[in-house]
């Protein structure tokens, strides 16, 4: 069946209308000039639809809020297209396969980039908006290592982890997806704008919400369950026990969807919420790409033999002897220099060579770490 967005943008508008009766509607009638035609009996025939609820919608379409959410859905339209914007909907081929299949999908989506069929082996990365360097590098390293997989990385956009994630996918040139709370006109936090416009060229940033809709408080468990259901699995790093990101794992769940979580250090309680959902056997305890893939993509593991480092073809001897000095853990400068009995002044100028190579990158306080 194929369904006009401006259908469900003019439903969308009747007063105790939500996304399940909405869909009910759409599913039952086809579209809005069929649900304005239809009298109050055929409508409770509708699943979901009680007397009451028939009496406004028909109430609705007799009074000049019909004429107003017409009004509404061109003007949403017009700035779609003015956008490069696209509106796909529950009932079109293009809509992400594992999310037409949870509980609430949605019925329209918003998309700024474009979908494709890659995009059914997913994985979302998220966590706090407040991280240590450990869960930035770790967010960095697992995203761009699930890139490299084809595995597409979806977040949400915001400060942190999330940023994290779609900032390593973007630098590989990696699929990405943003599923964000607010209209894909109105990117929060602000400065993410430039990100996001990169998201769009290399993915697609995805909202349920209209034009023009703001970054409000209750979008964003919403948001959530968008996140968890476009994707295989959800894969946690560094998370109060209270922040969003165990919302995300908690939907994950409940959509039958597998949940990983990197472990964090048990003296760091505001990020203490991963270690709860290893501990209570919600989230398989993950250190390596290898962890997440074993369970939803088995054949794009290597034995550990065959595994190797990729490492950029045209590094200097200095390069390759100060690369060979790093193990997993970030180093500082001095010692980075007395490994390899380097001067520290000329090792930074090599550092900042393997930096610009993507080999290497530097973190607050003069540390480096191997990417």
């Amino acid at each position: 069946m194929t369904v006009d967005p401006r259908d469900i943008l003019i439903l969308s508008r009747i007063p105790g209308i939500g996304p399940g009766r909405l869909r009910a509607l759409i599913g039952g009638f086809g579209g809005a000039a069929a649900v304005a035609g239809a009298t109050p009996r055929s409508l409770r025939r509708i699943e979901g639809i009680e007397e009451k609820t028939a009496s406004s919608i028909t109430s609705f379409f007799r009074s000049r809020a019909a004429g107003e959410a017409a009004r509404f859905a061109d003007d949403q339209q017009g700035r779609s297209e003015r956008a490069g914007a696209n509106a796909v909907t529950l009932w079109d081929e293009g809509y992400p396969a594992a999310l037409r299949h949870i509980y609430d999908p949605p019925p329209l989506l918003f998309v700024r980039g474009t979908l494709c069929e890659e995009d059914g082996r997913s994985v979302a990365v998220v966590g706090t908006r407040k991280p240590g360097s450990y869960g930035l590098l770790m967010a960095e390293r697992l995203a761009a290592a699930l890139g490299a997989y084809g595995i597409t990385v979806v977040s949400g956009l915001a400060r942190g982890i999330d940023s994290a994630a779609h900032a390593a996918c973007v630098r590989g040139g990696h699929r990405t997806l943003a599923v964000i709370g607010s209209g894909i006109d109105v990117i929060y936090p602000a400065e993410n704008r430039g990100l996001a416009e990169r998201i769009a060229s290399c993915g697609a940033v995805i909202s349920e919400l209209p034009f023009g809709s703001r970054p409000d408080a209750a979008n964003f468990p919403r948001r959530n369950r968008i996140v968890s259901g476009i994707s295989l699995a959800t894969l946690v790093i560094e998370t109060p026990p209270g922040g969003g990101a165990m919302i995300t794992a908690g939907m994950a769940l409940e959509q039958g969807r597998e949940v990983f979580a990197v472990p964090s250090a048990i003296s760091a309680t505001a990020r203490s919420g991963t270690n709860l959902l290893i501990k209570d056997g919600k989230a398989k305890l993950t250190e390596t790409v290898d962890d997440i893939l074993v369970e939803i993509a088995p054949h794009l593991v290597t034995p550990d033999k065959a595994r190797r480092q990729k490492e950029p073809e045209d590094l200097t001897l200095f390069e390759r002897t100060l690369l060979d000095a790093f193990g997993d853990d970030p180093v500082h400068i001095d010692r980075i220099a007395a490994l390899t009995r380097v001067a520290a002044p000329d090792a930074l100028v090599h550092l900042l060579s393997l930096e610009f190579k993507g080999a290497v990158r530097q973190l607050p306080g003069k540390r480096f770490v191997r990417l």
